[in-house]
């Protein structure tokens, strides 16, 4: 007999509906964005620094007996006595997963800076992922989307972060496999030791990670004066503050202490971590990022400081 009814999920209250319906109404905007940058910041893609089959120079080397002779670069053999080969760099596509927290706190934004932190991590991560389509690597979002291989990932994965269930904290990231580097996305600020209990295992699995701490620019110059009504996005927790300007040294203390913790905890994993600023161009943090998923070391720049 065919059942009348099923059990289904509780319907969301009415926050998380306007605030599920208000990221969906975010999402277009920061694939627009996330592509106007993406085509001012690089074009292609980095190899992988290994000798392979691929179509950028990677470096000469001496002949060795039986290799192929089509392999020989005869104009650089001709400046002395040896015979050298033109090695190419090793493009094979290898899987990233991108993934932007959307938690309650990263939905502020003071008068400082003209856009969310949330904001400013959807066109990063879509950013990245329109940069990495381009250059064939496979694309993922853990519990958002399955990795895909294609020109069109970004769109793809703007569309189903637009479905996708309001969350808060690191992923879930059982699911990934294999050679596969991680970007995380996000404001962090829960205490170092919170954050690296969560990313410690990862790297214990040969996971290889880069963090972009995102902040507005409030949170870094603590601007307040008199009596303040400080209230916690994610617990709801308030603090009020007689006379703000008092605490201003302590906090200012507490926060980068925190940053810098993360930063070396980080390091020591052998993970990569960028501190970017919404009041900043987004490009900045892209390259910096960029530049760790190519292998090259990045410069410390204004707006992403590593």
């Amino acid at each position: 007999m065919a059942s009348i009814g099923q059990i289904v999920n509780p319907t969301p209250g009415s926050d998380a509906l306007a605030r599920a319906r208000q990221r969906a109404s975010l999402v277009p905007d920061c694939l627009v964005e996330a592509k106007r940058i993406a085509n001012t910041v690089i074009s292609g893609w980095h190899g992988r620094r290994k000798r392979g089959i691929g179509e950028n120079f990677w470096q000469f080397r001496p002949y060795t007996e039986g290799e192929s002779l089509s392999r020989i670069d005869w104009r650089r053999s001709a400046r002395d006595d040896h015979t050298y080969i033109r090695d190419r760099e090793w493009e094979a596509a290898h899987t990233v997963w991108l993934w932007a927290d959307m938690s309650p706190s990263m939905m502020y934004k003071s008068s400082y800076a003209g856009v969310s932190k949330e904001s400013r991590a959807l066109v990063i991560m879509l950013a990245l992922a329109e940069i990495l389509a381009r250059s064939g690597e496979r694309i993922g979002c853990p519990g958002v989307m399955e990795p895909v291989s294609a020109r069109n990932a970004a769109e793809r994965l703007a569309t189903a972060l637009m479905h996708a269930p309001l969350s808060g904290g690191l992923p879930d990231t059982a699911m990934i496999r294999g050679w596969s580097e991680l970007v995380l996305i996000g404001d962090f600020l829960d205490s170092s030791k919170a954050v690296m209990d969560r990313i410690a295992p990862l790297a214990r699995r040969g996971l290889r990670g880069h963090v972009i701490e995102v902040a507005d620019p409030a949170e870094e110059l603590f601007p307040y004066n008199g009596r303040i009504e400080f209230t916690d996005p994610e617990t709801g927790d308030k603090l009020t503050s007689g006379r703000a300007e008092n605490i201003r040294d302590a906090y200012s203390h507490a926060y980068f202490a925190r940053r810098d913790d993360l930063r070396q905890s980080l390091r020591h994993l052998g993970w990569t971590f960028v501190s970017h600023r919404t009041d900043h161009l987004a490009s900045e943090a892209l390259v910096a990022v960029h530049m760790y998923l190519s292998g090259t070391p990045a410069k410390a720049t204004h707006g992403g400081q590593l």
